[in-house]
């Protein structure tokens, strides 16, 4: 009996340690440090909440010293209730500033009753980008968002990655409002939070569970 006893406590154990040390917590008020973090084309307002500033183009922001295959990346995303100046979300399986997969929303049709089922988008950049997605296969790569989220309030996603498989919760909820197939043959790299043309976002709560 005492061995048994032994066994299922080192068996917890190690499974605890091994949680411990596949789930990764960044530092955000530590995205100035270079040998860490990696900002493109965009100015770093604030860290904790993380704030990007509006661009003309798209931003970056990497978190380079972990390189991420599967796992579920949960975090807290505010935009603004802006038509179409409000791009904001996730990059993952990262090489560099061009070659990513990416999960991002637009808050500004949230609510909309002609524009929702845009709200939560996916793309494989460069070759796959939302323009191409919608025209070549309509309503597979962007949905709605269910639950509706506030369009100017904080939001709560989580993104689970199982290559090739990609699936986007909104709040919490129990059931996907995007699921997905990867079209890029990348099965690992960086993540970073990422805003579109005229965007500024605002990212706080990362937490990553590897697989």
């Amino acid at each position: 009996m005492k061995t048994i006893r032994l066994f299922l406590v080192t068996l917890i154990c190690t499974a605890w340690t091994f949680a411990q040390q596949n789930e990764i917590i960044p530092d955000l008020s530590k995205v100035k440090d270079t040998s860490v973090w990696s900002l493109y084309d965009r100015e770093l307002l604030n860290d904790d909440p993380l704030h990007l500033g509006r661009g003309g183009g798209d931003g970056i922001l990497w978190l380079k010293d972990h390189s991420v295959q599967n796992g579920t990346i949960d975090l807290d995303i505010k935009g603004r209730d802006i038509r179409g100046e409000s791009f904001v979300g996730l990059a993952f399986h990262g090489v560099d500033r061009n070659n990513f997969d990416l999960i991002y929303f637009r808050p500004f049709n949230f609510e909309s009753k002609e524009k929702q089922g845009n709200s939560v988008q996916y793309v494989s950049l460069p070759d796959f980008t939302w323009q191409r997605l919608r025209q070549e296969n309509p309503g597979v790569y962007e949905s709605s968002p269910s639950p509706v989220p506030n369009p100017s309030d904080w939001f709560h996603a989580t993104i689970v990655i199982r290559y090739p498989k990609v699936e986007v919760y909104v709040e919490n909820a129990d059931e996907p409002s995007l699921t997905v197939e990867q079209l890029s043959t990348r099965k690992e790299g960086w993540i970073g939070f990422w805003v579109g043309s005229n965007s500024e976002g605002e990212f706080k709560n990362l937490r990553i569970k590897k697989e």
